[in-house]
């Protein structure tokens, strides 16, 4: 009776024990949230306000933010606080987190118990046991640091992607702003398409002129109209695009834009900058690092698995009693039961055979490693490695020229926008105006005017698209280097940084 007694204290203890351990493990992703919006602010200079625990406060400050328009730096924290996509990437972090913390748990201990009737009828024999799986005890610090390593590199993932639509946003928003300068541009042209064709009509009265000249300034008009109808479309396209990239419902035309192109900078980075700013601060290397070093623990949690139980626990076994030979137990116990006036059943005590009828003692087993010793498991987790590694030094090569691109990308459209400015402009108005005085004093055909005119047209709308080229280009180098503008021009030698600073802010209204 006192071994039974202590066996059930000893099971229940060890079962309270259990879940007490497994009840403490929570799964707390909002320090995880908090490191990945640090991520974000270092790469992009603004802050990843939205919580899933708080959509509320996120949603009031995006409509603070629509109050009088949107400016482009506006429209990147309402990206960063309402796109539904990014909402949704937030949640891969909080999934790692459980990762981690499921890893680091003990596996359940194992309860059985057993029950052997005596064919001569009797008492049964009756086993239990209680066994935990100790393996955990050196399996767990490797699973949880691998598992950690795959929750640093969600966090660094999720923060690039992040940063990306940041930055597809302000692009958006500049060709939104590109297509509505095209639209102006093609308002205009109309005009001067139909001031040509008040002129040759003059002309025609005055009988200088004749109906081709006529048909032909008439022919102008419809084709700029049907350009402005053009614009018109690709500008609603463009603040669809950004309406999308916002998880805005509204239509797209009554999204109100207030930042203009900037014009632009007067600096320059070298490459040499850009590439180390690149190496030591893109999230996407970094992620891929980690990676790697997951790939790496991965190898050695798999090769623990050589032996993947380590089975201790305590048994309790009492053995069966058997009814005496000859006796028929149902005929004594209706006997017993007549003399007691109450059922009752009369079983005769177990045959003894010396010693004590129950038996309390440790088990211990393991599995051995004779067939399965893992192979296909360590391979595997070595080709992961290699190929993980393999991985990064792609992605190194290929952001090496991500930033040389998004460099020369950069110098073509600044050099570009100031030639259209200082050069091409100037001299497509001066020639449309010599034109239409030519041709108001007959000295040349309304050809020329109109050919004047075409060219003014397309340079206007160059200009705008080398605006809107050079804005963009500002964005690439912030995305290529994974870091933002100020923090650009810190790292930039030579760079007068305030007049820089003041330069981009003023780019920026």
């Amino acid at each position: 009776m006192m071994m039974q007694q202590l066996e059930r204290r000893g099971i229940c203890v060890l079962l309270t024990a259990a879940v007490a351990v497994g009840g403490c493990a929570t799964v707390n992703p909002r320090p995880d949230y908090d490191r990945m919006a640090a991520e974000v602010a270092a790469a992009t200079g603004r802050s990843f306000g939205y919580r899933p625990d708080d959509e509320r406060a996120a949603q009031e400050r995006v409509q603070e933010l629509f109050r009088g328009g949107l400016t482009v730096d506006e429209a990147a924290e309402v990206c960063l606080l309402n796109n539904r996509r990014l909402q949704a990437a937030l949640y891969d972090v909080g999934a790692a987190r459980a990762d981690v913390v499921q890893a680091g748990l003990l596996s359940n201990p194992t309860l059985s118990f057993g029950l052997r009737f005596p064919d001569a009828g009797g008492l049964a024999n009756f086993e239990a046991a209680l066994v935990q799986n100790l393996a955990d005890l050196w399996q767990i610090p490797v699973r949880k640091r691998a598992a950690e390593r795959v929750l640093d590199r969600t966090i660094l993932q999720v923060a690039r992607e992040v940063s990306i639509a940041m930055f597809d946003t302000k692009t958006a928003y500049y060709r939104a702003k590109q297509a509505d300068r095209k639209r102006e541009i093609a308002a205009e042209s109309v005009q001067i398409a139909q001031q040509v064709l008040d002129l040759a009509l003059a002309r025609q009265q005055a009988g200088a002129g004749g109906e081709v000249d006529v048909n032909l300034a008439r022919s102008e008009v419809q084709d700029a109209e049907l350009a402005l109808r053009s614009t018109a479309l690709e500008a609603f396209e463009a603040r669809s695009t950004l309406c999308t990239l916002l998880s805005l419902k509204i239509a797209p035309d009554s999204l109100e834009l207030t930042d203009a192109l900037p014009e632009p900078p007067a600096w320059t980075v070298p490459d040499e900058t850009l590439l180390v700013l690149a190496a030591d601060h893109r999230l996407d290397i970094q992620a891929a690092v980690r990676a790697a070093d997951a790939a790496w623990v991965q190898i050695r949690l798999e090769k623990l698995k050589l032996f993947p139980t380590l089975e201790l626990g305590v048994s309790f076994q009492r053995d069966e009693r058997r009814a005496p030979e000859g006796r028929n137990i149902l005929a004594d116990s209706l006997r017993a039961s007549l003399d007691a006036g109450e059922p009752k059943v009369d079983i005769a005590p177990q045959e003894k055979s010396g010693g004590q009828d129950t038996i309390l003692g440790p088990t211990i087993g393991m599995e051995l490693p004779i067939f399965n010793q893992n192979q296909g498991g360590i391979a595997r987790a070595q080709f992961e490695h290699e190929q993980s590694r393999k991985l990064l030094e792609n992605l190194v090569v290929q952001v090496s020229q991500e930033v040389r691109l998004a460099t020369a990308r950069a110098r073509t459209a600044w050099s570009n926008a100031g030639y259209y400015r200082a050069q091409v402009l100037p001299l497509r108005g001066t020639s449309l105006e010599l034109a239409r005085t030519a041709y108001q004093a007959g000295r040349t055909p309304l050809l020329n005017v109109l050919e004047a005119q075409r060219a003014l047209l397309t340079a206007r709308a160059g200009y705008a698209d080398s605006l809107q080229a050079s804005a963009a280009a500002l964005v690439e180098l912030e995305k290529a280097t994974g870091q933002p503008l100020p923090r650009i021009l810190e790292a930039a030698p030579g760079t007068d940084q305030n007049e820089a600073k003041n330069e981009s802010k003023d780019n920026s209204r």
